[in-house]
């Protein structure tokens, strides 16, 4: 995470043991004046309470208006809803990307039950009690003429049309830098099953965390090795249900959670945290490129940096697909960023065209709030981000389909929830009328799995 994001859970985790505390005081006051088991039944009542409808980690109010900011080239211009009908007086046949910019406003049961927005055959998800600006993805679906009724919730004031155009990067020369095995698929699966010539740059092992291979009688060490070794091929081998092969694919082995360290002692070699292993090269295996690590295997920044600068050479991409430096707040992906900029400064090659990716998010770790398969609104901010482009385009069902499957192959997606996550699910589904997908547990099933993907664009 990086410092904006622990400073917004410190405030929450704050807020938290004040509200536990007087929750305290209020069951003992309740059990002296009323009777031994009021405090019982208000107790269970609260955690019922809390699980369906506060345990999402919101870090921001609802009532907070989002912040984008468009291009110079964007199309903005006033729209229009009448009887239930968006209506625009622009042509927009040229504009790939549509963004309608409204207020909503929560109804009273909007506090309890997610607000939706339904555009024609799509929907989109928000915050309960939302209450301020916000941003629907329109891109894929013909604007004038199109259906717009909300649920939860009402639009008022007046719409704002953004339409954007960009070329079918598809069709272009890709290069994406994944942090972690699985950011390729999550990010940009359709994308890159439809690209002729795409490389997939996977930058960690992603060892840690590996609690679940203990079970299988293997100490801390042992088990992060063989989730470090799982991954690595899980890196390798799924985007061939993509259709890019094996010789297309490159694991650098660098160890999760220490990339940050790394860039702030470029000298400095950072082995796991967990692993106990030190020497990149042993997950280098399934390479078909030499690189200038592979001399050392030292897990430094200046190698990081200098294998990065040589793939850009070899792959020679016009398009990067990086995780957003602004948006994502991990702390890996973050330095993913800042080291394929740094390789830019040492490579031949310069790419045209970066392609920015949001897997996390510093405010809401619901977004795409809502069900798998439908649109992905934009995403909170709070603070203004760059005026970028963006780029959505859309996934049909068998797309969809084939992305879950893709998600279904990597093995830090796989397993069932913890049983605490399971009965959060079952309360949320019962008495707040969420639902989740059959194709996976894991909640990136849901967030990933969607009619877009989004991108936002940076020219060089």
């Amino acid at each position: 995470m990086t410092g904006r994001k622990q400073q917004l859970l410190k405030r929450h985790r704050r807020n938290k043991r004040v509200a536990l505390a007087v929750a305290l005081v209020v069951l003992l006051v309740a059990g002296v004046l009323l009777a031994w088991w009021v405090p019982l039944t208000l107790l269970v009542g609260g955690w019922i309470a809390h699980e369906a409808w506060f345990a999402d980690h919101l870090f921001y109010s609802p009532r907070d208006d989002y912040q984008h900011e468009f291009p110079a080239d964007c199309l903005s211009f006033r729209a229009r809803l009448e009887q239930g009908v968006l209506r625009v007086d622009e042509s927009l046949d040229s504009y790939d990307t549509l963004i309608l910019e409204l207020q909503l406003k929560a109804t009273w049961l909007g506090r309890w039950l997610d607000p939706y927005v339904l555009l024609g055959s799509d929907r989109q998800d928000f915050e309960r009690g939302v209450s301020g600006r916000r941003y629907l993805n329109l891109s894929g679906q013909q604007a004038n003429g199109l259906s717009i009724a909300s649920r939860w919730c009402r639009v008022v004031g007046e719409l704002r049309l953004h339409a954007m155009r960009s070329p079918d990067f598809a069709r272009q020369r890709l290069m994406i830098v994944a942090p972690h095995a699985d950011d390729a698929e999550l990010a940009a699966f359709d994308l890159y099953s439809r690209a002729a010539d795409v490389a997939i740059v996977t930058l960690t092992q992603g060892e840690i965390e590996a609690e679940a291979y203990e079970r299988l009688g293997l100490d801390k060490a042992a088990a992060a090795r063989l989730k470090g070794r799982l991954r690595t091929w899980d890196s390798i081998a799924a985007p061939l249900w993509g259709g890019v092969r094996q010789e297309q694919c490159v694991q650098l082995g660098y160890y999760c959670l220490q990339l940050p360290a790394m860039a702030e002692q470029p000298e400095t070699p950072f082995g796991s945290r967990e692993s106990g292993e030190a020497d990149i090269r042993a997950a280098r295996q399934y390479n078909s490129l030499h690189l200038p690590a592979d001399e050392d295997g030292l897990p430094t920044w200046r190698n990081l940096v200098a294998d990065l600068a040589a793939l850009v050479d070899h792959y020679r991409p016009e398009v990067v697909l990086t995780p957003h430096p602004e948006l994502d707040p991990h702390h890996d992906h973050v330095a993913s960023t800042r080291a394929l900029l740094e390789a830019f400064a040492l490579s031949t090659w310069q790419p045209q065209t970066l392609l920015l990716y949001a897997n996390h998010l510093h405010d809401n770790d619901r977004w795409p709030m809502g069900p798998a398969g439908n649109g992905i609104a934009l995403p909170p901010a709070i603070t203004a981000l760059p005026a970028d482009r963006l780029w959505s385009p859309t996934l049909d069902a068998q797309q969809q389909l084939d992305k879950a499957m893709a998600l279904a192959l990597q093995h830090d997606l796989q397993g069932r929830l913890p049983l605490k996550r399971r009965l959060r699910r079952l309360m949320q589904r019962v008495l707040a009328g969420r639902r989740w997908p059959t194709s996976g547990e894991d909640e990136f099933f849901r967030k990933a799995v969607r009619r877009h993907e989004l991108f936002w664009v940076r020219e060089r």
